[in-house]
């Protein structure tokens, strides 16, 4: 039986409301554009074709991860008695200390360039491509914790609505996706007109920035955690 105008109408509000939510929400939070110099950092000696792969693994990867917690997010966290503070100590950890070993690595010479380009074959790319590079790098405990809670803002006691809205979130879910491809996968030529020196001052900053966010995920997972008991 066709819709009526108000309730198709409805329908259609509650898929562009949700796509522009999650969109507006998810897009600063995963910034592709701050994690491209981590992204050329963790694949140096990558050829440009398994940097492209990647890129495409690591977006794919990503909208697979927090389509997960914003449908059952909630859930398993229930069910294995895991608080969101615990989350956020854990992947702060995760976060610093990839992003520790960033700042002390040495910067590669033309021979150890090539030795890195022979070793960085397409079995080495996959399996980097979830962890590090997706998860915490590019989708972390705080981007996790923001879809499982949107995902419960999505949940609706009418099914065609519940289901509208998830779709609009899936489909901004899936744009912020394509973004994030294509900023890694362009990453060299966005980055370019800083020069090999310019780049690497980018790359160095960029850690440090990112070792100060995993810091700073943990403290607020910490902080919690004092104030839920209550001291």
């Amino acid at each position: 039986m066709p819709l009526d105008l108000p309730a198709a109408s409805a329908l259609a509000l509650a898929f562009g409301k949700s796509f522009g939510v999650v969109f507006a929400v998810l897009l600063p939070i995963l910034n592709p554009a701050a994690t491209a110099p981590i992204f050329l950092g963790l694949t140096e000696g990558a050829s440009a074709q398994t940097r492209a792969t990647l890129a495409l693994r690591i977006a794919r990867n990503m909208v697979l991860l927090m389509t997960g917690a914003m449908l059952v997010g909630s859930y398993v966290l229930d069910v294995f008695g895991i608080s969101l503070p615990i989350v956020r100590v854990g992947g702060g950890l995760i976060v610093a200390a990839n992003a520790w070993r960033l700042l002390n690595a040495e910067h590669a010479t033309s021979d150890s360039r090539q030795a890195l380009a022979e070793g960085f074959t397409p079995e080495h790319a996959r399996r980097q491509a979830f962890y590090p590079l997706t998860f915490p790098i590019s989708c972390g405990p705080g981007s996790i914790a923001a879809a499982i809670t949107l995902g419960v803002t999505l949940v609706d006691p009418s099914p065609a609505v519940a289901l509208a809205r998830f779709g609009g979130g899936w489909l901004g879910l899936a744009a912020v996706g394509v973004i994030m491809a294509l900023v890694f996968r362009y990453a060299t030529l966005l980055l370019r007109p800083l020069g090999e020196t310019g780049t690497l001052v980018f790359l160095r900053l960029s850690a440090f920035i990112l070792l100060c966010l995993g810091v700073q995920i943990v403290w607020d997972g910490v902080r919690e955690l004092v104030l839920s008991l209550g001291v």
